[in-house]
């Protein structure tokens, strides 16, 4: 079947978020002509009040606005590439500190507005339920995606690679831990294991259970409220089933021996390495409902992480998002139909800047799909290109959806001062995008 795409150039997204509307940004300024579906006011999810575009559901802060963060790099590079989404932040901005917050309505309302004054924008808010076969598609429907496009997506993807809820355990910064307290192993294992395990004596483990249980957890919402898996139960909820339940569990001991004494300890806590530069580390089976503060205090109890720096907190929510590394190229493109593609949450990213940026890369990308053009994506070292390599080249089998953190980064060359390491990724990564830039101009 042929498809509508470069003759038409008009290009079908789907979700009026974040992403969605970024994308449409970046294609109608390049001349593109887009159809933006809305489902609202026609149906609102659970979660969704407002009528117009762009509207921020949970926090009104996009976090750090330092270009020595993460977060805030990636502002700075989104800047660069004309991001309606941050410059409409920066141009409704509230005073928070070194974040970027923003007044909600006029934030949506100026993304509208501007969206409305462009040449070959049509606004239809009606629901789409089904994936057009004929024309270029970017679905940027967000972690609260309706049933009806689900079932499409599922159809098209397979039910394997779409999920609805996280359950995700804490990473931690791999230079935060206190190596001297640790030691590597893998279970029944001789020699230096796979794990980075942290021991416990019998003392520790109780102090840390009795926090455990005593810990604040997330209020969760109506639409949230799930019966878990057994197999991915929040560690606070397999802990009130009694004091020595997590001793057969996560934190279970046995088949390790402590090099240190020579003997097995009373608990143990395992981190699984997640990425290939070895900079981050999940917390096996420590997926929580805790509140962010509540797990900073509480993890840190445990020998070896006094001192941790989490790259991203545990949790437990509705989030539809895809398995992206097993389905998505680097364009952001579906491999079994080229002509679609994910942007947003949906795609595997959690934040809104996260989201937006995903938005901004799909833009550029099917604006050169529709010219014939060679994709190319932003060099990993900047904040694009890691967050874009975290969703479409890491492990599919252990795939989770993240924000942007320099664990994500390759590494810097050389060792520096904690203090000093935003300030070096940053100059680097500006510096790579630049080149970039160049060679994508159109």
């Amino acid at each position: 079947m042929k498809l509508e795409t470069r003759n038409s150039k008009r290009v079908v997204i789907i979700g009026g978020g974040l992403a969605g509307c970024e994308a449409a940004w970046q294609l109608l300024k390049r001349g593109k002509r887009v159809s933006l579906y809305e489902m609202k006011p026609e149906n609102f999810s659970p979660a969704h009040e407002s009528e117009h575009l762009a509207e921020l559901v949970c926090s009104n802060s996009f976090r750090s606005n330092a270009t020595e963060s993460a977060v805030g790099l990636l502002k700075e590079e989104m800047r660069r590439l004309d991001s309606l989404v941050i410059g409409s932040a920066d141009e409704t901005s509230v005073p928070a500190g070194k974040a970027l917050a923003v007044d909600r309505n006029l934030f949506s309302r100026y993304i509208e507005n501007t969206l409305r004054s462009c040449t070959g924008l049509e606004l239809i808010r009606k629901e789409r339920t089904e994936i057009p076969e004929r024309e270029i598609v970017i679905i940027a429907t967000g972690p609260l995606t309706s049933d009806s496009l689900v079932q499409s997506i599922s159809r098209l993807t397979g039910s394997d690679y779409l999920y609805f809820y996280d359950a995700i355990s804490p990473i931690v910064d791999g230079e935060s831990i206190d190596y001297t307290r640790v030691f590597r192993a893998s279970r029944y294992d001789p020699g230096e294991g796979d794990y980075i395990n942290c021991p416990m004596t019998e003392a520790e483990y109780e102090q840390f259970w009795t926090e455990l249980m005593g810990g604040t957890e997330v209020h969760v919402k109506n639409f949230e409220d799930k019966k878990c898996f057994e197999g991915c139960l929040p560690i606070e909820v397999l802990g009130r089933r009694g004091m020595k339940t997590l001793l057969f569990g996560p934190m279970k001991p046995v088949g390790l021996i402590d090099p240190v004494t020579g003997k097995q300890p009373h608990a143990v806590v395992q981190l699984r390495q997640e990425n290939m530069h070895s900079t981050l580390f999940n917390m096996v089976g420590f997926q929580t409902k805790l509140t962010w503060p509540e797990q900073r205090r509480i993890f840190r109890l445990i020998p070896g992480l006094e001192k941790a720096e989490f790259a991203r907190y545990g949790s437990l929510h509705r989030n539809t998002f895809i398995n992206s590394p097993a389905l998505l190229t680097q364009s952001l493109q579906l491999r079994s139909h080229n002509h679609i593609f994910f942007a947003g949450q949906i795609a595997g990213v959690e934040g809104y800047v996260e989201s937006a940026a995903m938005g901004l890369l799909a833009g550029i990308q099917v604006n050169r799909h529709l010219s014939g053009k060679e994709i190319l994506p932003p060099p990993e070292t900047t904040a694009l290109g890691a967050l874009l390599r975290h969703i479409t080249n890491t492990d599919y089998k252990t795939f989770q959806p993240m924000n942007i953190n320099f664990g994500l980064f390759p590494p810097l060359t050389k060792k520096l001062p904690k203090k000093h390491r935003g300030t070096y990724y940053a100059e680097r990564s500006l510096r790579d995008l630049e080149t970039w830039l160049q060679t994508i101009t159109d």
